[in-house]
């Protein structure tokens, strides 16, 4: 188990969107094809208002999306405002003058869809995915915020002080949150605004005022600053009319839109800082270049260097750093193109015992390696694959469509870039990547960061003040002068939304099962819109198999699966894989284990070939182990770091104790330590024989070629001696109250759970409904109460994990330390309300709609279809059940909710666990709770029940 910076990045609303394609680079393959994506086919025509409407028809999916892109991002902040364009992306989902707030979320994820937004430095995008007949009333919502946002003093504070929790949760709590966040793009820009932190400070936060938000309203939110994408499932004429309808009055202000227009300077000089952090648990090193506009034509050569440097394990970062050398815990890179000037980054999590400076050269050297010697032909060929599956990849949704036509008009300023840029990837050569090397990344022209542990500081060190720099060009607000206060409308005069037109029934994946004579069981799914297909091969038996003293055996196992076989060694799977153009990834669950791939539909014999090769010789060679296991106590020491992380692990123990489910499931670093070669290999004969497993063939293949190719790859795979042993269910502990302290954490982590039910339990739908009116979604209680109501988290929700043995249901939030005993309060509440109270039908229908809308796109894709399959495969649950689960959801009944609720959310059978700063909380929780626990982080021990 590796973990990246990527995993440790901020959340979604604050990420810039990807580039059109992930890639990796591998062994020999063929040059691709640009003909292997399709380009995307849409209209486009704009109004007189300005506003520019693209619209991609798509009769194959049931649902529609909705986003409008607006061209103003944080780069646009004003002066002493950093995180403002942020801020104000949470205050357009308040009210209109005909919506109340949060009605967007009711038009939305109440109908079974969802919705919503980001803030990257070039734009804010705002976007849904509905049941097809909702179009209409998404774009009248749209227009609507567009036209008449209301600011007032109630929704702004509380937005803010949600913003504030976002911060301390991404950039504050979480380990090398402020690498990415803060310092990176400090340090990358001397000149341009995109040296200011997307996501703001506090300081700047506090200081915005409801004026500014009105005047960044008026100022950028106009239809001839914005972009309408709709695709999916619509009647072209029908769209052109209502778009006229809704959007085509909105006025056309006759004032200038601001724009940077700064240019940011080259860099001649490298430049390197150092600074000490907390909550590090290993040292790591960034180090930045900057590129040229994403839409330079040396974009593509740039985007097949960085494949071949950074993406997969048969990268020179991951070969070099990783695996060979074991610098790294992990290493990787990406390209943060933008508008303007943008960086190429290069990054790395140490390994335990290994210093910055060590990583740092390692860094340098691969990349001087592309600057002085030519990429190999199949390096080159393997990228380019690569980049061309995770392209079809992209598109697979309504969604993936119009964010990627969206972003090309908006950062690029032509809808057709992505399409431009995937074609000139296959034209790319050896001396394109050399040159786009030398041109971009000498050492002179680099910024570093060494980012290290508190505990690493040398006595009377101070390490280095990063700080955006005081060159930094930002101009301030010019408020409008004809600004409107805009209000709500009287409710008599209140537009409503429109009603929905008639369904669309989706159409359902059909399952076509055979087993070989070996007793392996072959389940092929036939989806041909897109060239792609799924392999995932699943076993029953994973995590709560692991041995006491053990836990992470099943994790173990999983991860040194795919490190050699006896006629290839670990780096040739990964080069032969990934020359595929796929990518092969294992891992362990509670109940199973499984090795997963999504390759080109053309490419699924070889892919299969692996595939087996993988599941039936793996040797766990010593080596390969002990390299594994590194990697693996190096990923637990950094997630002990996370509250939010060390609460759920916590929560795990007081939950289960000893039995099944208590453990961790990857481990810690003690049971890590005593995992034997040997044990492993056991864990492997227990675990894959073709009586205990499945394979998911979904995507563009037919049931008689799946046969086909399974016999041809697994046929051979002998039968094991017997099945994998049945889980023990234990007696579940007496409930606990447990505060682990972890002084000057930026917050706090809180879970509240208990045992649930398994799978195969009948009130397994009413439960589900139960926890979606609990915390399920943006709309559920916890989530009202705790955010939307007190703004004390940036989010708060409940989940069911039904296993093969009872599961757990868990409420969960993060929150600053000293409200942490008020959030415990409110979640117990929510609790005991729902097993007390009926539940109105006004809101039971919202919540089945939600659990049924987030069914349904978890299967449009080839990969969601194998996973829940998959799932349905390990837990024993018919296959059917893909088909009968939207009837057995909509069946929930007010009675069976409450029954449920009664039986599974009664708090005084729920543990409760918090880890913070418990000098800030310890003594208000322990008024509510005399029998609360106390343990020191330092003292806490994962592998004991007691905890110590």
């Amino acid at each position: 188990m590796r973990l990246t910076l990527s995993s440790l990045l901020l959340g979604a609303a604050l990420l810039p969107v990807p580039a059109f394609a992930q890639a990796s680079a591998a062994a020999p393959a063929p040059a691709p094809a640009s003909a292997a994506v399709k380009p995307i086919a849409f209209t486009q025509r704009t109004l007189a208002n300005g506003l520019r409407v693209y619209a991609i028809r798509d009769t194959g999916t049931a649902n529609v999306s909705v986003q409008v892109w607006y061209d103003v991002g944080s780069k646009d902040d004003p002066k002493d405002r950093s995180g403002f364009a942020h801020l104000f992306e949470h205050l357009m989902f308040k009210a209109t003058r005909n919506l109340v707030p949060e009605q967007i979320d009711r038009l939305t994820e109440d109908v079974g869809g969802y919705n919503n937004a980001s803030t990257n430095d070039d734009y804010t995008n705002y976007y849904e995915v509905v049941p097809a007949n909702h179009l209409q009333r998404i774009l009248f919502a749209e227009a609507d915020r567009m036209a008449s946002l209301v600011v007032e003093p109630t929704s702004y504070a509380s937005e803010r002080d949600v913003v504030k929790e976002e911060l301390r949760q991404s950039t504050l709590a979480r380990p090398y949150g402020k690498l990415l966040s803060l310092y990176y793009p400090a340090i990358s820009y001397s000149a341009h605004p995109y040296a200011r932190a997307t996501i703001g400070s506090i300081e700047n936060l506090d200081a915005a005022t409801i004026d500014d938000v009105r005047a960044f309203h008026a100022t950028y939110y106009r239809p001839d600053n914005a972009i309408l994408v709709v695709s999916g499932n619509f009647d072209p004429a029908q769209l052109d009319k209502w778009v006229d309808q809704y959007f085509a009055s909105i006025a056309r202000p006759n004032r200038p839109i601001p724009r940077v227009i700064v240019q940011e300077p080259a860099r001649t000089r490298a430049t390197h800082y150092t600074v000490y952090e907390p909550n590090t648990p290993l040292p790591a090193v960034l180090v930045s270049w900057k590129l040229p506009p994403d839409n330079d034509p040396d974009y593509p050569a740039l985007l097949v260097l960085k494949s071949i440097l950074a993406d997969g394990e048969s990268s020179r970062f991951y070969q070099s750093l990783v695996y060979r050398d074991q610098l790294a815990q992990s290493a990787d890179a990406f390209l943060d193109t933008r508008k303007s000037t943008g960086q190429f980054v290069a990054y790395s999590i140490l390994a335990s015992g290994k210093d910055a400076a060590t990583g740092e050269a390692a860094l340098r050297r691969e990349v001087a390696r592309m600057r002085t010697a030519p990429v190999s032909a199949a390096e080159l060929a393997e990228a380019k694959n690569q980049i061309l599956t995770a392209g079809i990849r992209a598109r697979e949704t309504a969604e993936g469509k119009a964010s990627t036509i969206a972003a090309s008009v908006i950062v690029d300023g032509d809808p057709s870039t992505s399409d431009r840029q995937l074609a000139a990837v296959s034209r790319v050569t050896a001396a394109d990547v050399q040159r786009v090397a030398a041109k971009y990344l000498n050492d002179n022209q680099s910024a570093a960061i060494a980012y290290l542990p508190v505990k690493a500081k040398p006595a009377g060190a101070k390490g280095d003040t990063i700080a955006v720099a005081p060159g930094v060009q930002v101009a301030p607000l010019a408020p409008p002068a004809d600004v409107a206060l805009v209000t709500p409308a009287p409710a008599a005069q209140r537009l409503q939304p429109p009603a929905p037109a008639a369904p669309i029934a989706p159409t359902l994946p059909r399952p076509v099962v055979t087993t070989l004579a070996n007793g392996l069981t072959i389940v092929t799914v036939e989806k041909h819109d897109q060239p792609l297909v799924t392999a995932n091969l699943v076993s029953k038996a994973g995590g709560g198999s692991d041995p006491a003293g053990r836990a992470g055996l099943h994790s173990l196992a999983a991860d040194v699966l795919t490190k050699g076989t006896t006629t290839r060694s670990a780096s040739e799977i990964a080069a032969a894989v990934e020359a595929l153009g796929g990518s092969l990834d294992s891992d362990a669950a509670w109940d199973g284990s499984a090795v997963n791939l999504t390759v080109k539909s053309d490419q699924i014999r070889p892919a299969l070939t692996l595939l087996a090769d993988v599941a039936q010789h793996p040797v766990f060679a010593s080596d390969e182990v002990e390299r594994a296991r590194a990697q693996a106590i190096d990923a637990v020491a950094v997630t002990l770091k996370s509250p939010a992380s060390l609460s759920g692990l916590v929560a795990g123990r007081a939950m289960f104790g000893d039995a099944p489910y208590g453990h961790p499931l990857s481990g810690t670093p003690g049971s890590l330590k005593a995992i034997t070669p040997a044990e492993l290999k056991a864990a492997y004969a227990r675990t894959w024989t073709p009586q205990n497993a499945t394979l998911l063939l979904v995507g563009d293949i037919t049931p008689a070629a799946a046969e086909t190719l399974a016999k041809q790859s697994f046929g051979a795979w002998k039968a094991g001696s017997a099945p994998a042993a049945a889980l023990a269910e234990g007696a579940a502990p007496a409930p606990r109250v447990i505060v682990v302290d972890m002084p000057d954490a930026g917050q706090a982590g809180v879970v509240v759970g208990r045992p649930a039910l398994t799978r195969r339990d009948p009130v397994f739908y009413s439960a589900s409904v139960a926890n979606g009116v609990l915390g399920g979604g943006f709309s559920s209680r916890l989530n009202q109460e705790i955010r939307i109501k007190r703004g004390l988290a940036y989010g708060a929700g409940s989940s069911l994990s039904a296993r093969r043995l009872p599961g757990s249901l868990t409420a969960r939030t993060q929150t600053k330390n000293p409200t942490a005993a008020e959030t415990v309060s409110i979640i117990l509440a929510e609790m005991a309300r729902l097993g007390r109270e009926p539940v109105a039908a006004a809101e039971l229908e919202p919540r089945k709609a939600t659990l049924v809308g987030d069914f349904g796109r978890e299967i449009e894709t080839t990969a969601g279809i194998a996973g829940v399959l998959g799932e349905y495969a390990v837990e024993d649950v018919p296959l059917s059940e893909l088909g009968a689960f939207t009837t057995k959801v909509n069946a929930v009944t007010p009675q069976d909710l409450q029954a449920a609720a009664a039986r599974l959310l009664d708090p005084s059978k729920a543990s409760i666990v918090v880890v913070g700063d418990a000098r800030q909380f310890v003594e208000a929780l322990r008024r509510d709770h005399p029998n609360l626990e106390l343990i020191p982080a330092s003292v806490l021990n994962l592998d004991r029940t007691s905890l110590r």
